[in-house]
């Protein structure tokens, strides 16, 4: 691995992540990574924004019969 990154957690995280590394025997980097990669492979992104497709009931069903839409 070549990136590093630093960050400052509070006093209870540190205690908590310490507690964790020395209960599991994983080492700290090792479970922030794996943290990590579970929130990266949980971002939705643009797939949460997409649950709300066609949950509009009201208005024309297709847009380009409104008042005003010009076909040009």
């Amino acid at each position: 691995m070549s990136n590093t990154v630093t960050l400052r957690v509070p006093k209870t995280l540190a205690a908590w992540l310490q507690e964790k590394s020395a209960r599991t025997g994983i080492s700290q980097g090792q479970i922030v990574r794996e943290q990590l990669e579970l929130v990266r492979r949980n971002d939705t992104g643009a797939k949460s924004f997409m649950r709300l497709a066609g949950s509009i009931r009201s208005g024309p069903h297709d847009l380009s019969t409104r008042k005003g839409y010009s076909r040009g």
